[in-house]
């Protein structure tokens, strides 16, 4: 690994801005004083929950109005970082399944408040060991090497980067006789996503730049204090070329 994780305080300010986390303790606090969630056949929360999850979560480009503009009501897949956040903690094993409901652990319970120890074990899981290609709708390959995706980004989100500026970066121009380029939807999808999710990095939006291509991505406050990079100078040197 070209770069050191570090440990996250639990009273960091910039956690506030980390809506994977931020929700991750609202689920848990919620398991610790109803005792449980209920949960569908098929495993996934009930609708009643998601309706909460999704007034009280406020993720970014998640927002309520938003789900119920295309969606009378909500099932967990309607609600995708309901539906990632429920998968990661189950594995984490700080939420487990019985019978059809979902119930606290020992685990959980005990880092339900301590935001820093909640970042930092989900973080590495989160980034480096879940497929985030399998969440796309049409098949595509794992980009991999997170090593380089993270010392490129180190470097050119520091004042930020778009999507498409990052795939020149890293895998050149697309071919002039491509019909469309898929691979800034792949790197959006299995790298600057997941980020925005932790909150690691920002992403800005304007009137001018409203196709996700185009949007600026640059890193927070918790990029330097999660990561640390000891041969910064030459990071947005390294492409996957």
């Amino acid at each position: 690994m070209t770069f050191l994780l570090l440990p996250v305080k639990n009273d960091e300010p910039a956690l506030a801005g980390a809506p994977m986390i931020c929700a991750a303790q609202k689920v848990l606090s919620y398991l610790a004083e109803h005792d449980a969630i209920g949960l569908t056949k098929g495993k996934a929360f009930q609708r009643k929950f998601v309706h909460w999850a999704a007034a009280e979560f406020d993720w970014p480009g998640w927002e309520e109005d938003k789900l119920f503009l295309v969606n009378k009501v909500l099932n967990e897949y309607d609600f995708p970082p309901l539906e990632a956040l429920h998968f990661v903690l189950l594995k984490l094993k700080l939420i487990r399944h019985y019978k059809l409901t979902c119930r606290l652990t020992k685990a959980g319970r005990d880092i339900a408040d301590k935001t820093g120890d909640l970042f930092n074990l989900m973080m590495p899981f989160w980034l480096f060991e879940v497929d985030h290609a399998a969440s796309s709708r049409m098949p595509e390959p794992r980009l991999g090497n997170c090593d380089v995706f993270l010392g490129v980004l180190n470097t050119e989100a520091a004042q930020g980067v778009t999507c498409v500026a990052l795939r020149e970066i890293l895998y050149g121009p697309p071919y002039a006789d491509q019909p469309y380029d898929r691979m800034p939807g792949m790197i959006w999808l299995q790298v600057l996503e997941p980020l925005c999710w932790l909150g690691l990095l920002a992403e800005t939006t304007s009137d001018e730049r409203h196709h996700f291509e185009d949007r600026v991505y640059t890193a927070t406050g918790l990029w330097s204090e999660a990561f640390r990079f000891p041969s910064e100078g030459q990071a947005g040197l390294m492409t996957l070329h």
